[in-house]
């Protein structure tokens, strides 16, 4: 699975002052430990800076590659600012991200033909967030006819189905698992990538990888294709390069309706057992999932 690095973000409280001083050291040294954790992608966030965006991505594009070869996710909603770093980014660069909100549509999807770049798809329409399942296929489809018109080819397309915080929303935490099963169907060339920490957010900290780890391997189970993730969360990483199988094959089983004697688990299957349960929305959220 393609992992994108989600480190280097202006929201980071040595980052972002690094970014807006244009200090090279700390950012281009976390880019080097994100390079030697095995990731594929960087993301650099640097938000929708709406003053002097296009500048500061171009530097911090620059900045990045001087030290690192990978390619890169340029994150921001400011149009100018994406396109300022596509002109200098050295390879296929993934724009991240371009939702069905028409202004952002227009002016964004263009970018990914005019600079061969793979884009995201972020299921934002026009009216919101998507309500369940089949509004996340309505809105992938009306992206690949748009995506046909311009002639930007469905393997460049990364389809985000956008990932709900689980402590608020179940119904949306299924629904993104029904969609992934469904892209497939719709576009077999389609890719697909999901901010994977998003489901943790409002969770306690020493809670949050947990729920990363076991979201992830849920929709691993679809084909996932890509995560944005934490660099060094080291055992996330190893389910994403293959490992962990015992950990995958049970969570699987608990999709498909096995029976998982849960007396029979280890400390550590428990944990994944009870995490992939409140996930499929079989056991209530609370902050204490796993003690119960």
């Amino acid at each position: 699975m393609i992992c994108v690095a989600e480190n280097i973000n202006i929201m980071s409280k040595t980052i972002g002052p690094a970014i807006k001083e244009r200090n090279t050291k700390p950012i281009q040294e976390l880019a080097v430990k994100e390079a030697e954790r095995g990731v594929d992608y960087l993301d650099l966030n640097i938000g929708p800076t709406r003053k002097g965006g296009a500048e500061t991505m171009e530097w911090v594009v620059k900045t990045v590659q001087e030290v690192v070869e990978l390619p890169c996710s340029l994150d921001t909603t400011n149009v100018e600012a994406m396109e300022a770093g596509l002109k200098v980014h050295k390879g296929k660069a993934l724009i991240n991200s371009v939702s069905l909100q028409p202004d952002r549509l227009e002016k964004g999807l263009p970018l990914a033909k005019k600079y061969e770049a793979n884009v995201i798809a972020l299921l934002w329409g026009a009216e919101g967030m998507p309500r369940d399942e089949n509004e996340r296929a309505m809105h992938v489809v009306d992206f690949f006819q748009k995506a046909d018109e311009l002639g930007v080819p469905h393997s460049d397309i990364w389809v985000d189905p956008i990932v709900s915080p689980v402590s608020v929303e179940i119904n949306q935490v299924k629904a993104c698992v029904t969609f992934m099963s469904m892209l497939k169907e719709i576009s077999p060339e389609a890719k697909s990538i999901v901010g994977l920490s998003n489901i943790s957010n409002g969770t306690p900290d020493d809670l949050r990888h947990w729920l990363n780890k076991t979201y992830m391997i849920m929709l691993m189970k679809h084909e996932l294709y890509s995560a944005i993730v934490d660099a060094f969360d080291e055992e996330l990483l190893e389910i994403a390069r293959g490992g962990k199988k015992n950990i995958v094959e049970l969570i699987h089983k608990l999709m498909d309706g096995e029976s998982v004697d849960m007396g029979s688990l280890g400390e550590e299957e428990a944990k994944y057992a009870k995490t992939t349960r409140v996930l499929m929305g079989q056991s209530l959220y609370s902050h204490s999932w796993l003690e119960i």
